[in-house]
């Protein structure tokens, strides 16, 4: 038999670290393992690291964005002194209206930090904002027209007819008893009844206030008592801005009655500022020097807009739109009174007393016949703006008072007068046997001077002829007048 040695087994029975792992791979019983540390906590320290980061990059963000907020609040004036002050100012309008005597603009004032955060809300918010400000007005009249018969030379006999137009509003202030609403003058012009629709679609019948032609301004009146409370909860009283602080390029918004649908907003750009323009009530009475400026935009002013708001992105009103102004041959061109212009103006019309028309019953007369003096009489005769007095009726109103034929009238109680249709709109809201003051200029040594009588109203039905143009023509009446 031949040797065998064991090599598995050693006089000690001991065996080398060194050999035991490579001779234990290649056996069936699996080797040792090294013990592994415990996973579990070193997870939840990384997922407790990730909880603090987040927190921490949420408290940093937090802290910028505060920051910024507060930043810019302090750079535009909104302090908590300020926004107390604000507030407490708006508890005590509302608490006290202002005197009907001493009725006044909402008006705020530009500060440079205003000018430079141009654009503070966007379309959206404005209309929001501004809209429970504008108001739809609708002019009910009648009309003489001429009948269908006549198109075909069968008779040129005139007939009645009533006619509507629309247009838009802004409620710019009110007084103890009455909410007051500024528009343009042709929007109200000639009408029989006035209705003004709000914001929550209730309509109200409104009352003339005031007017001035030669600026296409009115101001008319609602009672308070006849609107809901309802209604006075939705509405509010326009913010004026600074129209002399536009820019050109500047983003405005337009806000009105467009097309007589309801209220709609348009957006655009300042396109230029103190743009002149002469209409046709300005040719005569106002030098090429002092004529009016409107705000140019490019916004659409369609008709309907006509006295609606044009507003600054702080919501704002800084016009007064005027289709009437819009120009028909181009497109991207609509105009708007500047609010800051005419802020004397309105708050003059929404001082004056409220009247209605008279019933055909009261209609009174001055007692003359008139020539409005246009733009070619005034250069032909050099006679002043205002109503030629051709006739003067004897017995009248116009006689009593002194009045005499060549006579200018300028102003009638207050109010200047630059046509004979304008005062015989006026005459519309006086009472027969009311006094009223008149201007005239009349001629004396040199050329004409100013002049003021106190005349009582006759009776319309009094008179042969009511206040109407001469029958005769202009240069007839002229030629006289020129040869004196």
């Amino acid at each position: 038999m031949s040797e065998y040695t064991n090599f598995n087994q050693g006089s000690d029975n001991s065996f080398e670290n060194t050999n035991q792992t490579y001779h234990y791979e290649n056996s069936s019983i699996p080797a040792p393992r090294a013990p592994r540390k415990r996973r579990g906590n070193g997870k939840a320290g990384r997922t407790a690291k990730k909880i603090g980061a987040v927190a921490l990059s949420a408290v940093l963000f937090g802290g910028v964005a505060s920051g910024t907020f507060l930043g810019i609040n302090y750079a535009a004036g909104y302090t908590p002194g300020a926004l107390q002050a604000q507030q407490d100012s708006g508890s005590e309008s509302g608490a006290e209206s202002p005197a009907a005597s001493s009725s006044s603009l909402m008006t705020t004032t530009a500060s440079a930090s205003q000018s430079e955060n141009k654009g503070s809300m966007d379309v959206s918010d404005i209309a929001s904002a501004v809209m429970p400000s504008i108001v739809s007005i609708t002019n009910r009249s009648v009309q003489e027209v001429q009948n269908y018969f006549s198109i075909f030379g069968y008779g040129g006999q005139m007939q009645p007819q009533e006619t509507e137009s629309c247009g838009s509003g802004i409620i710019i202030g009110e007084n103890d008893s009455e909410l007051l609403i500024v528009t343009n003058y042709h929007v109200v012009e000639d009408a029989d009844t006035l209705s003004a629709c709000f914001i929550d679609n209730q309509v109200y019948e409104a009352n003339l206030k005031g007017a001035n032609p030669d600026n296409d301004l009115a101001v008319i009146a609602i009672p308070l008592e006849n609107i809901s409370d309802d209604t006075l909860s939705q509405i509010k009283i326009a913010t004026v801005g600074d129209s002399d602080a536009l820019k050109v390029g500047e983003q405005v918004v337009a806000i009105g009655n467009a097309l007589g649908y309801g209220q709609s907003v348009t957006t655009g750009i300042v396109s230029a500022t103190d743009r002149t323009l002469q209409t046709e009530a300005s040719a005569v009475s106002t030098a090429t020097e002092d004529l009016p400026t409107y705000i140019q935009t490019d916004a659409a002013i369609n008709p309907g807009n006509s006295g609606g708001a044009l507003v600054n992105m702080d919501g704002e009103v800084i016009g007064i739109n005027s289709a009437k102004l819009a120009s028909t041959e181009v497109e991207g061109m609509g105009y708007a009174i500047p609010i800051s212009r005419v802020s004397d103006i309105i708050e003059t019309l929404m001082n004056e007393t409220t009247r209605t028309k008279v019933s055909d019953a009261e209609k009174s007369s001055i007692g003359i016949t008139g020539i409005t003096v246009n733009e070619a009489i005034n250069e032909a005769y050099d006679i002043p703006a205002g109503v030629y007095v051709a006739e003067v009726m004897e017995g009248s109103g116009a006689d009593e008072a002194g009045i005499r034929q060549g006579d200018v009238i300028t102003a009638f109680d207050g109010k200047e007068v630059t046509d004979i249709q304008q005062l015989q709109e006026l005459l519309q809201y006086y009472s027969a046997g009311e006094t009223v003051e008149v201007t005239l200029k009349t001629m004396g040594d040199g050329g004409y001077v100013d002049k003021t009588v106190s005349l009582t109203l006759s009776h319309a039905a009094n008179t042969s002829q009511t206040d109407s143009e001469s029958a005769e023509s202009s240069d007839d009446v002229l030629r006289g007048y020129n040869a004196q």
